[in-house]
C-alpha cells in the first residue's frame, strides 16, 4: 500500500495538447526545410549575391506579422484550451525598480557572453552568415525603425514559443528539464536552417544559453530583452 508520503510527485504540467505540439513542430519543420531549399537554390543560382533590396520595408512588416501571428496561434489554439496563460508561461513579474533592473542586468550580462562567444567562433572559422541575411540588414532610417520593430516582436515571440511554449512541453514529455532545454535549443537552431548549417549549430548554442537562463531566473523577461537586443545590435551596428 502506497502512503501520500511515498506517492510519486506529479510531473510538470503540459501548457498545451500533445497533438498542437506535434502540429506545430511539423510547421516549423517545414518552414525550415523551404528556407534552406530556397538559400541553396539562391546561393547555387548566384541570387544570393545581389545588391541590397532598396525598400526591405514590406520583408520586416511581413515578418513582424509572422511574429504576432504564431503567438497568437499558441495563445488561442494552445494555451487557452490547456487553461494555460501567457503571464504563466512567461513568468517573473516587473513590479518594482529592482525587479526590472535584475532583468535588464542579466539581459546585458547574457548578451556580452553570447557576443564573445560568436566573436570566438568568426575568429576561429571566419563570419558564416549567409549572403541573403547580410542582405536584410537595415541602412536606411525607416528600415533602421523597422528593424527594431522587428527585433523586439522576435524577442518577444521567439522567447515565448521556444523558452517558453516547447521547454514547457517537452519537459512535461521527457519529465527531464536537461533534455527539454536541448530539444527546444535544436529546434531552435534547425528552424534557422536557411542562414546554412554553421548558422544553425551556433544558434542551437544561442537557444541552449537562453534556455538555460530561463531555467535559472524563472522568467522569460530577461531572455526577451537579450534577444530583442542581439538582434537590433546585429542589424545596426553590426555586432
Amino acid at each position: 500500500m502506497t502512503t501520500a508520503l511515498e506517492a510519486p510527485l506529479p510531473g510538470p504540467r503540459p501548457v498545451a495538447s500533445f497533438r498542437h505540439t506535434t502540429a506545430l513542430v511539423g510547421v516549423m519543420l517545414t518552414m525550415a526545410a523551404s528556407g534552406a531549399y530556397f538559400q541553396h537554390r539562391a546561393a547555387s543560382s548566384g541570387l544570393a549575391t545581389l545588391p541590397h533590396p532598396q525598400h526591405p520595408a514590406g520583408l520586416y512588416l511581413s515578418l513582424i506579422a509572422m511574429e504576432w501571428a504564431l503567438v497568437l496561434y499558441i495563445w488561442r489554439a494552445g494555451l487557452r484550451p490547456a487553461g494555460a496563460s501567457l503571464r504563466e508561461l512567461v513568468g517573473g513579474r516587473w513590479n518594482s525598480a529592482r525587479a526590472i533592473t535584475t532583468d535588464v542586468l542579466l539581459a546585458l550580462g547574457t548578451w556580452g557572453l553570447w557576443t564573445g562567444i560568436s566573436w570566438t567562433v568568426d575568429r576561429v572559422s571566419g563570419p558564416g552568415h549567409a549572403a541573403s541575411v547580410s542582405a536584410m540588414l537595415p541602412r536606411q532610417p525607416l528600415d533602421i525603425g523597422l528593424w527594431i520593430a522587428l527585433s523586439m516582436s522576435a524577442g518577444f515571440a521567439e522567447e515565448l514559443v521556444f523558452r517558453g511554449y516547447f521547454q514547457a512541453q517537452f519537459h512535461a514529455l521527457t519529465r527531464n528539464a536537461s533534455v527539454a532545454l536541448l530539444l527546444q535549443a535544436v529546434l531552435f537552431g534547425v528552424t534557422h536552417g536557411y542562414q546554412g548549417v554553421r548558422a544553425c549549430l551556433t544558434i542551437t548554442v544561442y537557444g541552449l544559453l537562453m534556455g538555460a537562463l530561463a531555467n535559472a531566473r524563472g522568467s522569460l523577461r530577461p531572455g526577451m530583452v537579450a534577444h530583442a537586443w542581439t538582434d537590433i545590435a546585429a542589424g545596426i551596428f553590426r555586432i
